[in-house]
């Protein structure tokens, strides 16, 4: 694990994850998600069905918590800003995500300041790839509050 006082701006952390067909169904119901083509077979083809975007970015969120880096520290999800160069756009979806798919994530640290004496903010930009290297989804600017 990694101390606020240790991470640098620029860190880089790697992690690889797949979501089941199970994991898809779980997030629908505990999500309220209702849409035919995450739901219905016919839409599936022979690499799966298609994965929720947010489904990918709550994965994402859950193995960045994971990470040997980070895990063991409090963090707190503080929120996502937008990106200036984005015009304060913070999420891109540029390829679909199949159940079962590798999903290959970097993320890094693209920004850390001080909240307070207890308290300092972490901004992490998360990048999804398939087993191909196509991007499938950029997240900049995701902000952790994190115990110093």
């Amino acid at each position: 694990m990694k101390k606020f006082s240790e991470i640098q701006i620029g860190d880089e952390f790697f992690s690889e994850c797949k979501i089941t067909s199970d994991d898809l169904e779980k997030y629908l119901s505990f999500s309220g998600i209702k849409n035919i083509i995450y739901e219905k077979e016919e839409f599936a083809d022979k690499q799966g069905k298609m994965v929720s975007g947010r489904a990918i970015l709550a994965r994402m969120e859950g193995e960045f918590t994971r990470l040997e880096e980070m895990y063991g520290n409090v963090l707190i999800f503080y929120g996502i800003d937008g990106d200036a160069s984005w015009n304060n756009r913070q999420t891109r979806f540029l390829k679909p995500l199949r159940t079962d798919e590798k999903l290959k994530i970097k993320f890094r640290i693209s920004d850390k300041r001080d909240l307070n004496d207890e308290f300092g903010l972490v901004t992490v930009d998360f990048e999804g790839t398939d087993k191909d290297g196509k991007t499938v989804l950029l997240s900049k600017r995701n902000i952790y509050q994190m115990k110093k």
